[in-house]
């Protein structure tokens, strides 16, 4: 399988801290051929909390690892184009509302289950389904545009949506649209957000055999697997072992002395500290860039002119510069540089400019201050609330501190809280809150929907703008890439103006990978995969 990214190794930086670190499980040498572990460390902190299910959780890191034992219809190749998986070919419409697929007649799941037409119906009719709860997944299956997938014959099945749907081969290409066995939908539906042997159950390279929740994940080899991309047959190791560290310099710490054999989402900062022996893969996420979400409903960021000043008054080239050594580009555009149809006139076009945020906020009103510096207006301070959902990296907290410190020089106070998943829930839910932040990964650039539009899961800023839909719902509808490149471009111009998010920085997925590790690859999200992998 040719690789989906440039591997290439990162130049060293600067070093801010290291800790002592224990593992539990150390990296297993093959005994023999076919045999032998290898073990992964990831972030992981927030899986059992409810998030081993991609078809409901948002998080990255559901889809990541339980990838291992997901399969989708088709697989996404670098150049963005789709070859067959599960499905053998297909056919659009031409109007883009009907999908056929004809599925391969060799697949089953781990629990001896057919894969089959009814199976794909049966997993995307559960997404959809309003008592699943799925928000992205839904979203990516089309939601409210979601007409029903007919079985035509056993091993054929049209997927079918009320307008013209072009995004659907990129959403039918990942986990989140991946599939669980029908025997567990029908008995164990319930069960699959918390995950677990014998819930957790695919079609994939791997079974998840045990699982420990907030220490570790073991999947073992799918010995029957012969059906992945380019013909991929089962892992040439047993055993892939998942290590939940949440703490980064665990995570090098154990790929440095071989206890794990690669290490995931490595911050820049902590690069240099990696022996030389090590390789680091820096793969550019597509998307959203990790950005700031401003609640225009909310209170002060109602007007367009402190929006305006807020993002003007950040010194993001600075901040991300020197938090993320140069590692992360700053983001110009509420697309990644990576992402098709992403506009790169945007770049410099809204540079750090303090006097124009200061000239923007005096336009405002904003022009008595009071004893602590801060702005005041009509006896109310120019003080907004940003929440946060844990846990927060080191390197986040370092610019959320950076960006408290550029907007107080302008009289504006930021008080960020720090909360944990259900108190953060309790304020996301009703929007009580001015600021909050996330980036978002995705390929396609129809994930503006969900942040924009008045409907949207994520729209955070709680944006309702008749044209701004318009935009997204002829952006979702049309099969022409170059009109949709044109839409795109013109709602990316339009958030430069009109400062919804503030895009701050395009993350990238760092991953660190031992010298017994050979032949392995990456999704477009800087996912690994293991199909080909062997362990020396």
């Amino acid at each position: 399988m040719p690789a989906n990214t440039v591997r290439r190794l990162l130049p060293f930086v600067a070093l801010t801290a290291a800790s002592a670190l224990v593992l539990s499980a150390c990296a297993t040498p093959a005994s023999e051929e076919g045999g032998g572990e290898l073990v992964w460390s990831i972030e992981g902190a927030n899986l059992s909390a409810g998030h081993m299910d991609p078809q409901v959780s948002q998080l990255d890191v559901s889809g990541m690892v339980q990838r291992a034992v997901l399969d989708s219809l088709v697989f996404q190749e670098a150049d963005g184009t789709f070859t067959p998986w599960l499905a053998k070919e297909w056919t659009v419409s031409d109007d883009s509302t009907e999908y056929t697929f004809v599925l391969r007649d060799d697949v089953t799941f781990t629990d001896g289950e057919a894969f089959d037409a009814a199976a794909v119906k049966a997993n995307f009719d559960r997404i959809v389904d309003p008592e699943t709860a799925s928000a992205q997944a839904a979203s990516m299956l089309g939601s409210d545009f979601y007409d029903g997938t007919e079985v035509i014959d056993d091993y054929t099945v049209t997927v079918s949506f009320t307008q013209p749907y072009a995004p659907f081969l990129q959403a039918a290409s990942t986990a989140q649209l991946g599939f669980y066995s029908p025997a567990v939908l029908e008995s164990s539906a319930d069960q699959l957000k918390a995950g677990g042997p014998g819930i957790t159950v695919g079609t994939g390279p791997f079974e998840l055999t045990e699982y420990t929740p907030d220490q570790e994940l073991v999947y073992t080899r799918n010995d029957d697997y012969a059906w992945g991309p380019h013909e991929a047959k089962a892992p040439q190791f047993e055993t892939l072992r998942v290590e939940v560290q949440p703490e980064a310099s665990v995570r090098t710490g154990v790929a440095e002395s071989g206890e794990a054999d690669l290490a995931s989402n490595i911050p820049p900062n902590l690069a240099q500290d990696l022996d030389e022996s090590l390789t680091v893969d820096s793969i550019e996420y597509p998307g959203l860039p990790y950005s700031l979400y401003l609640n225009e409903e909310y209170g002060v960021f109602a007007d367009e002119k402190v929006r305006q000043a807020f993002a003007r008054g950040i010194d993001i080239d600075a901040a991300v510069e020197e938090i993320f050594f140069g590692q992360y580009p700053r983001a110009w555009s509420i697309l990644g540089s990576t992402t098709p149809g992403y506009d790169s006139t945007l770049e410099d076009s809204w540079p750090f400019d303090q006097d124009a945020a200061n000239a923007l906020l005096d336009d405002a009103g904003w022009t008595e201050r009071d004893e602590d510096g801060i702005r005041m207006k009509d006896g109310e301070r120019l003080s907004v609330r940003w929440i946060a959902w844990t846990p927060v990296p080191d390197d986040r907290a370092a610019l959320a501190n950076a960006i408290q410190s550029d907007l107080k020089a302008i009289g504006f106070e930021v008080e960020r809280e720090v909360l944990e998943p259900g108190a953060y829930n309790e304020q996301y839910e009703p929007k009580t809150f001015d600021l909050t932040d996330w980036g978002f990964s995705g390929v396609d650039p129809d994930l503006l929907r969900s942040h924009l539009h008045t409907d949207g899961f994520q729209n955070a800023s709680q944006v309702s703008d008749p044209e701004i839909d318009a935009l997204l719902e002829q952006a979702v509808a049309s099969s022409d890439q170059d009109e949709r490149n044109e839409l795109y471009t013109q709602l990316q111009q339009w958030n430069a103006e009109y400062t919804a998010i503030v895009p701050l920085y395009s993350p990238a997925a760092i991953t660190a990978v031992g010298e017994r590790v050979e032949g392995l690859e990456y999704d477009l999200y800087g996912r690994p995969l293991f199909y080909d992998v062997t362990v020396g």
